[in-house]
């Protein structure tokens, strides 16, 4: 049995239409990106450009990813198989790849582990249940109390009816926003945080 609070909560979010992310937030490329398999994804950065970088792993290999641009930038179709998923490593981490071969970069996904569910200048990220197993991800500016209609302070971003939500939150730095389900990586970003004066 469920309080009468918690019943408000759950209608608000089955309400709740997928809406786009507000400003500054903007979707990277066409918002989703296919990724069969997808087991996990972990953050990086770009020795050079400075850009964040999102590492997939998946049941083909592993794929590195600009955030800011959307743009593919290393594939190992064949990884050792002894670091292939992050379960092989007490961090969950697997080696990167490309520009930052060699570093461990922490996975979280299908074997464990979480991404960040805030940023320094106070965006929130949840995950939400009200029609399990259909998660959904919620963005919101009011520190994740999700008060008043979607679209005010919070947005219902994200609702991964079709395939099973494997991880979702923001990089370290706070600009870029990942969510990432069996099946696909959807990304969005920002160019700098923002803090109220």
């Amino acid at each position: 049995m469920i309080t009468e609070y918690q019943q408000k909560l759950r209608e608000r979010y089955l309400a709740a239409t997928v809406m786009p992310a507000p400003e500054p937030w903007q979707p990277v490329l066409d918002r989703r990106t296919p990724v069969g398999g997808l087991l996990g994804i972990g953050f990086a950065v770009h020795p050079d450009s400075g850009h964040d970088l999102v590492m997939v792993v998946s049941s083909d290999g592993h794929g590195l990813f600009d955030a800011v641009t959307g743009e593919k930038i290393a594939r190992d179709r064949d990884p050792d198989l002894e670091t292939s998923t992050p379960d092989a490593h007490p961090d969950l981490a697997c080696p990167g790849l490309g520009p930052i071969a060699g570093a461990p970069v922490r996975i979280a996904g299908l074997f464990g582990g979480g991404l960040h569910s805030t940023t320094p200048d106070g965006w929130t990220l949840d995950v939400v249940s009200p029609d399990w197993p259909h998660d959904r991800v919620i963005l919101s500016a009011d520190g994740g109390s999700h008060r008043g209609p979607a679209g005010g302070t919070w947005w219902h971003v994200f609702h991964s009816e079709y395939s099973e939500l494997r991880a979702a939150g923001f990089s370290p730095s706070g600009l870029t926003l990942a969510v990432a389900t069996g099946g696909d990586l959807t990304l969005w970003t920002r160019p700098e945080l923002q803090f109220d004066d």
